[in-house]
């Protein structure tokens, strides 16, 4: 039997991509890759025209029966739910590179879609598939594809950010951001947040973690200041730079543990700040 290997690599981060846009879990998208691997190891492969889209539609499949299980799942969920962080190694012209459609704030609001309203407005909207083929896979008609699709595209639609950040102040920000954490410098954390900004925090039930979202600068504020004050703020040994889901973030060791850091950016402040804590989904960041 010839090796699916060599056929399969060239699909692997397309394919990885679909999978971890449905999930926003970076380990259930590599088992739905290792599943869509072992079936196409087992299919007839000479007789697949187009590899790419017989694959798309293998982990297309196996991510929406995944999803309607995460569903029902995460409604005992504790606390805010956030995605896995994804770091970014890809070169910035790849074609499939993290973009808009990674960002954290719009897989939480692809979280509030159905399955098939999610799996519809990706595969159309994100991976340019027609409509036809989606309706295959979904196996509904092409109109109540189209029907879905427009609703998830409708929702997106309202939750996308109205100011985008310049690379310059996306920069500055993100590096003022880590001197201030690192130095527990809370006036210069209040000099770089908007008025409405949230702090969302996800441990699970693993870590200590602020159960609801913190909603507003002085909130926000007012919780660092508090841990400060009573020596909970844990302060990171290292604080590495990166990009995380196409945003500026931070993977923080502490003495608690490894957490990630994510900033979401409009015009010359920070709107939000992810902080994902509970280490069942940090998994593919330890050392």
């Amino acid at each position: 039997m010839i090796d699916a290997g060599p056929s399969f690599e060239p699909h692997r981060r397309y394919l990885f991509g679909i999978a971890y846009r449905m999930l926003g879990s970076v380990a259930e998208a590599e088992d739905v890759i290792q599943d869509a691997f072992l079936r196409w190891n087992a299919a007839d492969r000479s007789a697949v025209q187009e590899p790419r889209a017989f694959l798309a539609r293998v982990v297309s499949r196996l991510a929406i029966d995944r999803m309607k299980s995460a569903r029902a799942q995460r409604e005992h969920y504790v606390g805010t739910w956030l995605p896995e962080p994804l770091i970014d190694s890809a070169p910035p012209h790849d074609p499939v590179t993290l973009s808009e459609d990674l960002s954290i704030a719009l897989l939480m609001t692809l979280e509030r879609l159905s399955p098939l309203e999610r799996a519809a407005f990706l595969l159309h909207d994100v991976f340019d598939m027609d409509y036809a083929a989606i309706a295959e896979i979904l196996d509904r008609s092409e109109s109540a594809v189209r029907q879905l699709a427009t609703r998830g595209r409708d929702h997106v639609h309202d939750e996308r950010p109205r100011f985008t950040a310049t690379d310059e102040a996306t920069t500055r920000l993100a590096c003022a951001f880590q001197a201030a954490i690192q130095a527990g410098d809370v006036p210069a954390l209040a000099r770089m947040l908007a008025d409405e900004a949230v702090l969302y925090a996800d441990g699970g039930g693993k870590r200590n973690a602020a159960l609801n979202p913190i909603y507003g600068r002085d909130k926000i504020l007012r919780l660092f200041a508090g841990l400060a004050a009573k020596r909970l703020l844990v302060m990171p040994r290292a604080m590495i730079a990166t990009t995380i889901n196409g945003r500026p973030g931070f993977v923080v060791h502490t003495d608690d543990g490894i957490e990630t850091l994510t900033l979401e950016i409009s015009g010359e402040q920070i709107v939000a700040i992810y902080d994902v804590r509970n280490p069942d989904k940090l998994r593919h960041l330890a050392p």
